[in-house]
């Protein structure tokens, strides 16, 4: 299934896109993609419900972040092996751990705000992982049941802010906007091989970003195993799993976000997103 929310920020309905290419209002099945819509036997339920047999909703309408009521915001960093050469950095022996303020989520194709003072903006295309059963200490071999799909995540980044100003990454990945999620939760049935997926960004037209999932040093199961010795996982948290080369810091020379800048991104059958830069 492919589970979006649609609507007005902070009045988003829940919805699925029918085969026909429609939008469905899951209304009144559902009161949200969120919490316990997600666990295994839910998403089994909306399964058996016939789209047909659904309102049509607008497919103009905006699309807001595909999940709701989202309890964390994890991010791997240094996750590619060929995005780790490309920062001068070496690959991680373990999985390297940040936290993204869920304030920052906004839908897939909203405005991207940078922050007053804001230097140097950055792109990210990023595979999310939205959690769909709680768990902890879970094993690798376990670790996907508890996955309820799949998204699109641009990381939005504000390099300044987050390496030359001390202390954590989080204030540099943070601000609102930062975090477009989506269009589309996925479920997990319609993903064979989360390691083998295409994924790319253009920024104003121009392919910067043209990776694969296969290069993750850390894949889907052994990153949500290693995050479930440290903390419990709720359904509806959100993993995202680093990004491959090509982002503006890596650049020679450095390429940075500015106003008016286009980003439009996806990964392979996931969907796409895209944001227009605005300068608070």
């Amino acid at each position: 299934m492919k589970l979006l929310r649609v609507g007005p920020k902070g009045q988003e309905r829940p919805a699925l896109q029918h085969d026909d290419g429609t939008l469905r209002d899951l209304s009144s099945v559902v009161t949200d993609i969120a919490g316990d819509t997600l666990f295994p036997e839910n998403l089994d339920r909306l399964r058996q419900v016939d789209p047909a047999t659904l309102p049509v909703m607008d497919n103009n309408s905006r699309i807001g972040p595909c999940v709701g009521q989202v309890g964390k915001f994890i991010c791997i960093g240094l996750n590619y092996a060929d995005h780790a050469k490309e920062s001068g950095m070496a690959i991680p022996e373990e999985p390297v751990i940040f936290m993204k303020a869920t304030s920052a989520i906004c839908g897939p194709n909203d405005d991207v705000i940078l922050p007053k003072g804001a230097e140097k903006g950055d792109w990210e295309v990023e595979l999310g992982v939205v959690i769909g059963s709680p768990i902890k200490n879970v094993s690798e071999t376990e670790a996907l049941d508890h996955v309820a799909g799949y998204c699109v995540v641009n990381d939005v980044s504000e390099r300044a802010f987050q390496i030359e100003r001390g202390g954590q990454w989080v204030k540099g990945k943070s601000a609102d906007t930062f975090g477009p999620l989506g269009p589309w939760l996925v479920t997990r049935d319609e993903v064979s091989d989360p390691a083998n997926l295409s994924m790319w960004l253009e920024l104003n037209g121009e392919r910067v970003q043209d990776g694969s999932t296969r290069t993750m040093i850390f894949g889907v199961a052994e990153v949500v195993s290693y995050l479930s010795k440290f903390m419990s996982l709720q359904p509806g948290d959100v993993i995202s799993t680093g990004t491959p080369p090509g982002v503006g810091l890596g650049m020679s020379p450095q390429r940075f976000l500015k106003e008016g800048d286009g980003m439009r991104l996806g990964i392979e059958g996931l969907g796409e997103q895209r944001q227009t830069v605005r300068q608070a």
